[in-house]
């Protein structure tokens, strides 16, 4: 079973937090695999996809070798269960004599066959970069004359005049940032990591509350730096920290926004555990550690 639908709510955006898995469609949006609300319907991945189909009012470009391979105000966006949004692009709106044809080719279930390109533009390569649905299967008849590109195959990416980063922002994503004095502890091994009354609380879509932590509050002697860093399109650019306990190092279990951008200035520099992988204790109270792609 696939649905298709072919335009944003009327009421406006119900708009990832960490890393590259942030929109309605991963994790426990209602999108996602394992969603944490329930549709009318049954079908789930992969049996079947949710297709989503949306207009993008603004003008979108992506660069590669300095040249403007697509500039686009008639992208689409489109949202597909289990996966991050795509920009989708008029075959016009591309630099076609910056396009070769490619052999590969795949195959999606919900979709159709893809055909790809590579792009040559200002001395650069890029192989496999766009791919296109020439003959969609009916349920995706909106794919037609449309391509799209692999975002980190290009060099740059701008909304309107400003660069953006990670992947594209989803309309229907939100972030809201609200002061706590619940007490909140953190652990691991029963080792205590944290221990703080002024946290604050980050609900982001799709994704498992985080409670983020005033350094003065951590036991930062536990905690090595990480040459990891990741790139949230909503928040910034997030540093790590592993975390050592009884002798073992704990990979990348805690991390930062050093400066963030948008909705993550209110946690910049404070510190955030994965409640994946620790003990969190609110007011006294153990929580269920939360499953998603950051459990082990």
């Amino acid at each position: 079973m696939e649905q298709a639908f072919g335009s944003r709510s009327a009421h406006g955006p119900v708009r990832s937090g960490h890393a590259s898995a942030m929109s309605l469609t991963v994790a426990r949006g209602p999108l996602g695999r394992d969603p944490a609300g329930r549709f009318n319907f049954t079908a789930k991945p992969p049996t079947g996809a949710v297709l989503l189909w949306d207009p993008v009012p603004h003008r979108v470009r992506a660069f590669l070798g300095g040249e403007a391979v697509v500039d686009s105000t008639h992208a689409k966006l489109l949202h597909e269960t289990g996966h991050l949004p795509v920009y989708y692009f008029p075959e016009a709106d591309l630099r076609q004599d910056l396009l070769e044809p490619s052999e590969r080719t795949t195959h999606c279930p919900h979709k159709g066959e893809a055909s790809y390109r590579t792009i040559r533009a200002g001395g650069r390569v890029a192989e496999n970069a766009v791919w296109a649905y020439r003959d969609p299967l009916g349920p995706a008849f909106f794919l037609a004359a449309h391509a799209a590109l692999y975002w980190d195959r290009v060099d740059a990416w701008f909304v309107e005049d400003e660069q953006v980063f990670g992947h594209p922002r989803d309309p229907y994503h939100r972030i809201d940032v609200y002061r706590t004095t619940r007490r909140i502890r953190v652990s691991l091994n029963g080792e205590e990591l944290a221990d703080s009354v002024r946290a604050k609380l980050l609900d982001e879509t799709g994704l498992p509350p985080r409670f983020y932590l005033p350094a003065e509050d951590v036991r930062m002697e536990l905690l090595e730096p990480s040459p990891t860093h990741t790139r949230c399109a909503y928040k910034g650019l997030a540093s790590y920290w592993h975390v050592r306990v009884g002798g073992e190092l704990h990979d990348d279990l805690a991390w930062t926004y050093p400066e963030p951008i948008g909705d993550g200035r209110d946690v910049g520099e404070l510190i955030c555990f994965f409640q994946e992988r620790s003990d969190l204790e609110i007011d006294g109270v153990p929580q269920e550690r939360p499953r998603t792609q950051w459990s082990r």
